[in-house]
């Protein structure tokens, strides 16, 4: 049996993969483990039509040990965490599927802190789903309760609030909800830097959410940027806690020199926290170079944000991230915020005066390139011969300074293959061949 937690808590299709009895055991397992009875439990989620459906579950199951729930509604996924860490709240589950598709749903689980689970946290909660029957539970009068609190966003919206208050720019923006949990809250706090904000996709129906909009398709927004002529273009996922920019001339800015000029510009003002910056296995060489070259040092961790947060505690760094736009900014966010990540890119414009696509060429990249292969037995790909060998045969083609990674997904049913090399032309070939053969071969 495969491990229910991936790299963003547990994930599946609703209603077939991932089923409500899945969530209630998950409500028991938590109370009984981080919440106990008589504590609390805030949940969230963002706009799919299942997210009614999962929190009730969650609730009941965690009410049926004793545990009294805080239903927040819709909000955005940082907003939650930003809850579970600063309230009388003992952990918080999170239902969102983030950047998934509108059929997909998740659980993520926070602890008091909010700060999302380790692995150990996350065995053990797993375990006791599998046996939730056996925690037993109290009669009537020691049931939990159940209380409304969509009101418990505008603590969130208040904190973000202030630090748009210090982050004054008069820039035209245009902002991309991808008909997800962010509009809740982030057009109101980037209105609040004096920027001129146009909304798209902020009109959630339960089954849009994600498509053909967002942080995972930002081309509406590109164009939308060129042709209403604004300085700049910022696109949220299902539950904003990753943030795509878009520069003036409609280009994506890259991940990782979006992480590059926010960490260049903390280096230069003495805020970037002993000169390190925190990013996963997939970030390009050419970050680490730039900033090497600034003074600064890369530390790398196996992919997930979770993983970031741990290499930031450890090293005590304040600012790490992933290519995907899943930035953490410790000053001001336990997890990634895609608003703060957004707050971060207006006060660095601001203070320079310079354009994002002028500040993000101060990062120049190596060639990279990255396939998605659906495939059936992602985890068997290390046990296939052919497979190995292809990946050894392709090492050996790649010029020095060249790397290949191949990782089981931790979010789908797909293994995810990077290469990167000085010479874009061999890389992409290199890639193609291996996402073919990955594809024959796993399923």
């Amino acid at each position: 049996m495969g491990r229910l937690f991936g790299t963003d808590g547990i994930r599946g299709v609703a209603n077939v993969d991932l089923r409500p009895t899945m969530a209630y055991a998950l409500g028991r397992a938590t109370a009984h483990e981080l919440v106990g009875a008589g504590g609390s439990l805030v949940v969230g989620r963002d706009t799919r039509r299942s997210g009614q459906m999962f929190v009730a579950a969650i609730a009941a199951g965690a009410a049926s040990l004793g545990a009294d729930v805080h239903d927040a509604g819709v909000l955005p996924t940082p907003a939650l965490a930003y809850l579970a860490g600063t309230g009388s709240f003992a952990a918080g589950i999170m239902v969102s599927a983030s950047h998934n598709p509108a059929d997909d749903n998740g659980l993520k689980v926070l602890d008091g802190r909010g700060f999302k689970l380790d692995d150990a946290e996350e065995e053990r909660l797993e375990q006791l789903i599998w046996r939730t029957e056996e925690l037993g539970g109290p009669r009537n009068g020691g049931i939990g309760r159940m209380f409304e609190a969509t009101a418990l966003v505008d603590r969130y919206r208040a904190d973000r609030l202030r630090l748009a208050a210090a982050t004054q720019c008069r820039l035209h923006l245009v902002l991309d909800c991808a008909n997800g949990s962010g509009g809740v809250t982030a057009p109101e706090i980037l209105v609040a830097t004096g920027a001129r904000v146009d909304v798209l996709h902020n009109d959630p129906d339960g089954e849009n959410i994600n498509v053909h909009c967002g942080a995972t398709a930002p081309a509406d927004l590109a164009e939308q940027v060129v042709a209403r002529g604004a300085d700049l273009g910022f696109a949220l996922d299902g539950d904003a806690d990753r943030l795509v920019v878009v520069d003036r001339h409609g280009q994506v800015v890259d991940g990782d020199q979006l992480l590059g000029l926010c960490a260049l510009d903390r280096l230069t003002r003495g805020a970037l926290t002993g000169g390190i910056l925190v990013v996963t296995v997939l970030s390009n060489g050419g970050l680490e170079a730039a900033l090497g070259a600034a003074g600064g040092q890369v530390v790398r961790t196996p992919v997930g944000d979770k993983y970031i947060l741990e290499g930031m505690q450890v090293t005590g760094a304040n600012l790490g991230g992933e290519k995907s736009g899943h930035v953490i900014v410790l000053d001001h966010a336990t997890s990634g915020d895609g608003l703060v990540t957004a707050l971060e890119v207006l006060g660095i414009v601001g203070r320079t005066g310079r354009p994002i696509d002028e500040l993000a060429a101060q990062v120049p990249l190596f060639p990279q390139e990255q396939r998605a292969i659906r495939v059936r037995h992602k985890e068997q790909w290390e046990a296939d011969p052919e497979l190995r060998r292809a990946i050894a045969a392709a090492e050996a083609r790649l010029p020095i300074g060249g790397r290949i990674l191949v990782r089981p997904s931790g979010t789908e049913p797909a293994l995810r293959v990077m290469v990167e090399g000085p010479d874009p032309e061999i890389v992409g070939v290199l890639a193609d061949e291996l996402a073919a053969l990955a594809g024959d071969r796993l399923n």
